[in-house]
């Protein structure tokens, strides 16, 4: 794309058989606007919006990504807005007579002599922080791990200076629930999963309130994990702090014990130093919120182009967010390594529509006021541009919520598209390292894990500038191609594993709350 002047009126096509292209002008264009190909604007188009390329007749299809996102409910007259109120949305594809792994693409070359400086553990996995995490079995226990944790950072953490931070996984469930519901096992093992993420070093330290129906047993049973003592040995028992527990007298007494705990694990984490890993030990998860009509045309692209690079160089890659490729699903099956990955991305599919379904909605739901504002229409306009994030490689593999991931490749973790679910999921599956693009803008951070931010366009990156580490906007201005901000993508999660740069979020300690999926019942 040539640098193109930003007084200029412009838009983006994003395929030669398109009907319909979007301003892409700061402030949008008003009124006679007139365009290099002699279009001229009827009305005011907002940036990012859509204009009409031609006249469009009535039940005619609009045609974005050479993809029918709706269909016209009237005539519209060439250089018209073409907004959400003049699409009838089309119906989502049947999961029947899918293409199944029909797409054979060339092997990506392999990308070799890439590394990263990294934490190893004893499971074989590797850390981009090291950090002590305080696994909490009930919500019960939230405002004492948290006081605690509070003092921790204060009086306990300068003296070790090889750990990077103390958290506690604090969330809402572990009591008032269904324990015994087959769907349960969703938030119990996505916890469990969580508390062994590769950032956490291999230990595990937990707070019980005692009488909860998610006991610490049946978090974390016998094998699922190892403490390392200080003396290189192993036991698989658990490290509780129980606040029901006789020998506490008082609420200082719990924070004593827990801080008494928290000082032996740090003691253990202060020992561990980085060491050279290759690339192939990211566990990335890419994920998009706040999305607009330009997530598709820059910031989805260039991390897509960065996740190829990833696969190449052997590294996992989670893409996930069940709604926003539900329209795009064809993409993926054909794109699954075998029939028996394809089978299992049509399975999770399936699941969540029924799944909304029980709440009498369906994947319309999902699209915000916020994306509409930013020219997207509709959930199939805003899955295209979802979906690139996946980038080029074959689907390796399918991953159930909660799960943690084993393999290698291009991965679908089927998720909620929920921000803070999805990341919350993807941490539980060992994401070590976080890309997260927006068009609207968001400040959306983890604790657990860096979270390296792309914004989609100039003007939010100007505006965000201490918040978005990335801008991708310089993609739709001319002034750098998908490729370039691909490989500066790529170089600088490289740069964060290694803990040479902290983002944005880490910087200024932004954090959002671990938000599990319990689609089981609440009692």
């Amino acid at each position: 794309m040539s640098k193109i002047s930003i007084q200029s009126p412009f838009y983006i096509l994003m395929h030669e058989c398109d009907n319909v292209a979007i301003v892409a002008n700061d402030g949008g264009l008003h009124p006679g606007s007139v365009f290099p190909s002699g279009l001229i604007l009827r009305e005011y188009v907002p940036q990012g919006h859509k204009v009409a390329l031609v006249d469009l007749a009535a039940h005619a299809p609009i045609l974005r990504y050479n993809v029918a996102i709706g269909y016209a409910l009237k005539d519209i007259p060439a250089g018209s807005w073409v907004h959400e109120g003049l699409l009838r949305m089309p119906s989502a594809p049947k999961l029947d007579s899918l293409p199944i792994a029909t797409r054979k693409p060339l092997p990506l070359p392999p990308l070799d002599g890439y590394t990263f400086e990294g934490y190893r553990n004893a499971d074989g996995s590797v850390g981009t922080r090291n950090i002590l995490a305080i696994t909490t079995t009930v919500q019960c226990v939230a405002g004492v791990v948290e006081h605690a944790v509070r003092r921790i950072k204060v009086e306990l953490l300068p003296q070790y200076p090889n750990v990077d931070d103390v958290v506690g996984l604090e969330h809402t469930y572990g009591c008032g629930v269904a324990i015994d519901a087959p769907d349960a096992i969703v938030p119990i093992r996505t916890l469990r999963n969580i508390s062994l993420n590769p950032n956490f070093g291999g230990g595990v330290l937990v707070v019980s309130l005692g009488c909860e129906k998610l006991q610490p047993q049946r978090l974390l049973p016998a094998g699922t994990t190892s403490i390392r003592k200080l003396n290189g040995e192993t036991d698989d028992a658990l490290d509780v702090v129980c606040l029901q527990s006789e020998e506490h007298v008082g609420f200082g007494s719990m924070i004593d014990s827990i801080m008494a705990k928290a000082k032996q694990h740090l003691a253990r984490l202060n020992e561990r130093r980085r060491e050279t890993c290759p690339a192939s030990e990211l566990v990335v998860g890419v994920q998009c919120g706040g999305s607009d009509a330009f997530s598709g045309v820059t910031a989805n692209p260039a991390v897509g182009f960065a996740t190829d690079l990833l696969v190449r160089a052997g590294a996992s890659v989670m893409f996930s967010e069940v709604t926003e490729v539900r329209d795009g699903i064809e993409q993926l099956t054909s794109r699954a390594v075998n029939a028996k990955v394809a089978e299992a991305i049509i399975r999770e599919i399936a699941w969540y529509d029924r799944y909304l379904e029980k709440g009498d909605v369906d994947r319309s739901a999902n699209t915000t006021p916020g994306n509409k504002l930013g020219g997207l229409s509709n959930i199939v306009e805003k899955a295209m541009g979802s979906i690139v994030k996946s980038g080029s490689a074959p689907i390796a593999g399918v991953l159930p919520p909660g799960e943690r991931l084993r393999q290698k490749g291009l991965i679908f973790a089927a998720t909620p598209a929920s921000d803070f679910i999805c990341g919350t999921l993807q941490l539980a599956a060992g994401m070590n390292l976080h890309l997260f693009t927006t068009g609207r803008g968001t400040p959306y951070g983890l604790a657990e894990c860096p979270v390296i931010k792309v914004a989609t366009r100039s003007d939010l990156a100007r505006r965000w500038h201490d918040l978005m580490d990335v801008n991708a906007g310089r993609i739709a201005d001319g002034s750098a191609t998908i490729e370039d901000v691909g490989w500066e993508i790529f170089r600088l999660m490289l740069d964060v594993a290694s803990g040479r740069t902290k983002t944005w979020a880490e910087r200024w300690h932004l954090h959002n709350a671990l938000v599990l999926f319990n689609p089981a019942p609440v009692t």
